[in-house]
């Protein structure tokens, strides 16, 4: 297991620019693929980015396409998470995630959980 604390979050405005970091402990000499999801009011869990250990190998959600980008940097155990011309229905609780498997984060069940960084985007 590891235990993953996220951090970067807050307020901005549409167009503006945020960049999460998500930093690993704990169990980090396995090779995981690390992610983002999120969660809006009123709705479920959603993947949004995630990249494989090697940081060779980077997925993203539709929505997110040519506006986020995920990159992790090992030798520091952080994952980041730079997003950029923000909308409004990006606002969600964006959540740090840590599995073997990319496509376990992708299905929402990863192995370990971050405890949530807000983002909100105003219009």
């Amino acid at each position: 297991q590891v235990q993953l604390v996220e951090s970067g979050g807050g307020l901005v405005q549409a167009g503006g620019s945020l960049r999460l970091s998500c930093v690993v402990s704990g169990r980090t000499s396995v090779n995981y693929a690390m992610g983002w999801c999120r969660q809006a009011p009123g709705k479920e869990r959603e993947f949004v980015a995630a990249i494989n250990w090697t940081g060779g190998s980077t997925y993203y959600t539709d929505s997110v396409k040519g506006r986020f980008t995920i990159s992790r940097d090992n030798a520091k155990n952080t994952v980041y998470l730079q997003m950029n011309s923000l909308k409004p229905e990006d606002t969600a609780v964006y959540y740090c995630a840590a599995a073997i498997y990319v496509s376990s984060i992708r299905t929402g069940e990863p192995t370990s959980w971050g405890q949530g960084t807000q983002v909100t985007v105003s219009s």
